[in-house]
């Protein structure tokens, strides 16, 4: 089993803005695959399917973005999946908006959901998707910039980077990391 999970904050308040990127990702894959994030267990939005011949398990943690580990932890736990079978999608504050960067493993690089899962699966060797969306303007809190509210054009760059991202995933199932890195990270570093 493969567990995809898209980081965010739960409810309607924080459902257009950029720390829930996570959640567009796995919500465009919902669409795809038809797989309905229609369960609740381990205190996450989740949905079972197939794509293929890969059994995946879609997951949107519903704990708030700084305590995602504590959903993703006892996931990957109880269906005994290594930390490399977890994808992480979740926005970046250091990649400019609508490119994204995919890597198999590292530091948390100071997003705190991914900081939370590191401390509770234990590793940082999962692969995670980086969803750029540019530094907080000069003068605006980092913390506060994640949690507005996006308008145009930002909103339309940031929902085809969702896209491409869903992309991605279904490369990394089909092919694996260094296909996904290679196809992926490339087109931003041209692109920038």
């Amino acid at each position: 089993m493969r567990i995809i999970v898209g980081l965010g904050n739960p409810g309607l308040r924080y459902r257009l803005t950029r720390h829930n990127l996570g959640f567009w990702v796995v919500d465009e894959l919902s669409r795809r695959w038809q797989i309905p994030l229609t369960r609740h267990k381990f205190r996450a939005h989740c949905g079972q399917g197939a794509v293929g011949d890969q059994k995946v398990m879609l997951f949107k943690p519903q704990t708030f973005m700084n305590l995602s580990g504590e959903s993703v932890g006892p996931a990957a736990s109880f269906y005994r999946v290594l930390p490399d079978r977890i994808l992480i999608i979740c926005d970046d504050l250091d990649l400019i908006p609508g490119l994204i960067r995919i890597r198999g493993s590292g530091s948390a690089g100071g997003h705190k959901g991914l900081q939370s899962i590191i401390t509770h699966l234990k590793s940082d060797r999962f692969p995670r998707l980086r969803l750029g969306i540019g530094a907080a303007p000069s003068g605006t809190d980092s913390a506060g910039y994640v949690l507005q509210g996006i308008e145009e054009p930002d909103l339309r760059i940031l929902k085809d980077a969702s896209v491409l991202a869903a992309d991605a995933v279904e490369m990394w199932l089909a092919e694996g990391l260094t296909e996904v890195m290679n196809q992926y990270n490339r087109k931003q570093n041209k692109a920038t």
